[in-house]
């Protein structure tokens, strides 16, 4: 009889502390970790969020916010809010995403995020390669996301804020399908604003499919 073989699955190690303890050697002592949610769709705000946790303060669970379910991430909202030391969330409109591009407000929201914060930090941990506007010294981490806490933090509350405003999006706008695709260029979305035509939160620069058939979609 064949031994059986048995797969442990392996355990996801809590997200490391060594981004914000490196801060913390340099003398800063309020580090923020600051994301963003919403650069890709083409409708609805962008959203950022900044975190500032308490010092190695393990959050079960805690990852970037794209690898989690929609469970986990509404789950580990009430578990970030309850124990950090501080939050902003904030947000650039689809109107200014028009105006100023997209990476720019993802920017400004950020920055937003930052000035919301209960207690003023002193050095922010930025997920992504880009850092503009802000008033403390920053530090970019690409895939921070998945490296560091704080940052994962933000990450979190900036997905599940825009997830609810695409849920409100839905109610006043039901045609168009928010709760599904949360404002993402599916076919469905696509093929709803030929049908009706954009909705005023509808980001007009991200609209030259419109220009296109149909057939020539990328997600057809």
């Amino acid at each position: 009889m064949a031994e059986k073989r048995t797969r442990q699955k392996k355990e996801k190690k809590p997200l490391g502390w060594e981004y914000e303890a490196e801060c913390h050697a340099a003398g800063y002592t309020a580090v923020c970790g600051c994301d963003e949610a919403g650069r890709g769709p083409l409708a609805g705000p962008v959203v950022a969020a900044a975190v500032i946790l308490p010092d190695g303060l393990v959050i079960d669970g805690l990852d970037d916010s794209k690898k989690l379910t929609e469970k986990k991430r509404e789950a580990l909202y009430d578990v970030i809010i309850e124990n950090a030391l501080a939050y902003g969330i904030a947000e650039a409109s689809a109107g200014e995403i028009d105006e100023i591009n997209i990476l720019t407000a993802a920017m400004l929201a950020m920055n937003r995020a930052v000035d919301k914060l209960q207690i003023k930090a002193d050095f922010a941990l930025i997920d992504g390669n880009t850092s503009r506007g802000f008033k403390i010294p920053t530090r970019t981490v690409v895939g921070g996301d998945g490296k560091s806490p704080s940052i994962a933090a933000a990450s979190v509350l900036a997905k599940v804020t825009r997830d609810r405003m695409c849920l409100e999006l839905d109610r006043q706008y039901p045609e168009y399908g928010f709760a599904g695709h949360k404002g993402y260029p599916t076919k469905a979305h696509m093929d709803a604003v030929r049908k009706f035509g954009p909705c005023p939160e509808h980001r007009k620069t991200f609209l030259k499919f419109l220009d296109k058939p149909a057939d020539e979609d990328e997600n057809a």
